[in-house]
């Protein structure tokens, strides 16, 4: 007996047509293009709205050709994908504007002239002068702020996650979340009323740092939690069955698994606090002299520095140069906490493969 063997060839009717690879750039080129001519045919003088037509005709023109040649189930796909690249230029471009704008403006004084010395005797109205005294009050305040907080975050998410069962854990988890959203100026006002009107303490680098751990600590707890919930629980459960406490089983096991992500969290938290003024301005008070001593008297800090060469200028261009700095010398320590964050979570990521 004979077997034949039937060949079936594909239609060329199923072989769906695509666009080219390049196309969406030759779209997004050529919606630039006509929305800056109608912005111009039609008069519009901000830019914004000629972005926001050229973003308009981008998502438009796409579905149009992707329905024509590939489809209306692949246009749709299309389009979803250009609103996501839309809405990521539109996030980024006001970042990116930022960024330009204060390094355009910032570096006309930074120097390490500027870095190195205080404002000293020279007032808004002068040129010369640096942040030297606010760097150095920003660094203790933050540091002061990250030492109360990191243990009693630390603390808090392993009773959270290991221990928490019931009322108490249940009102714990709440006073949290009400501390994530409390503002800065409130947390200020605590400690004024308590540390410095109550109890009689002056003005110091130590009360603002009080008032920014009220601040770094639900953040502190939040990102801590959520690490420690990623921890396998057969790993606990392989370290209680050869007989090992389970405060043993934390210490060895469960935090070193989760320190790159506890550490990341802990410097984005130290990241947030980094920049608040309310509570600088509250409780620090400002001091245009060094004073390394965080416990006494008055300080400066960088986010204060930055209001205080805006408000006390009036309109002087040297003040202006000066806070435009400050900010620059801010975002690149913010930023260098970001990457060292960055840079200990790959190296403490747990090891895959052989």
């Amino acid at each position: 007996m004979s077997h034949a063997t039937v060949t079936v060839k594909r239609p060329d009717s199923l072989s769906a047509a695509r666009l080219p690879r390049w196309s969406p750039w030759a779209i997004a080129v050529g919606s630039v293009a006509a929305g800056c001519a109608i912005g111009l045919g039609a008069g519009l003088d901000s830019r914004i709205q000629w972005g926001l037509l050229a973003a308009l005709l981008f998502v438009l023109v796409t579905y149009a050709l992707a329905a024509k040649v590939e489809g209306t189930r692949q246009a749709k796909d299309r389009v979803a994908t250009s609103i996501v690249w839309v809405a990521f230029v539109l996030a980024v471009i006001p970042l990116a504007s930022l960024v330009y704008e204060t390094v355009k403006r910032g570096i006309k004084v930074l120097d390490p002239y500027f870095l190195s010395h205080s404002m000293g005797y020279v007032t808004s109205m002068e040129t010369g002068g640096g942040i030297y005294h606010a760097i150095l009050g920003t660094l203790e305040q933050v540091g002061i702020a990250t030492v109360i907080s990191v243990p009693i975050g630390l603390l808090t998410a392993i009773y959270l996650v290991e221990y928490g069962r019931g009322k108490l854990a249940k009102a714990v988890t709440f006073f949290v979340d009400v501390m994530t959203g409390v503002p800065s100026i409130v947390a200020g006002l605590f400690i004024l009323s308590f540390w410095i009107l109550i109890l009689g303490f002056g003005f110091s680098g130590f009360a603002g740092s009080m008032a920014l751990s009220i601040l770094m600590i639900p953040v502190v707890v939040r990102s801590t939690e959520e690490m420690l919930k990623l921890v396998p629980n057969e790993l606990r459960e392989a370290s209680l069955a050869l007989g090992v406490p389970k405060w043993r089983t934390i210490l060895k096991v469960v935090l070193p698994t989760s320190i790159g992500g506890i550490t990341t969290g802990v410097m984005l938290a130290v990241a947030r606090i980094a920049g608040e003024t309310a509570p600088v301005l509250l409780l620090v008070f400002g001091n245009p002299l060094i004073n390394g001593n965080p416990f006494e008297g008055p300080q400066a800090s960088l986010p204060l520095y930055i209001y205080e060469q805006y408000a006390k200028s009036g309109g002087n261009e040297a003040a202006y140069d000066r806070a435009w700095a400050a900010a620059l010398v801010l975002i690149a320590f913010i930023m260098i906490l970001n990457l060292v964050a960055r840079g200990i979570a790959r190296w403490k990521a747990p090891k895959t493969g052989r």
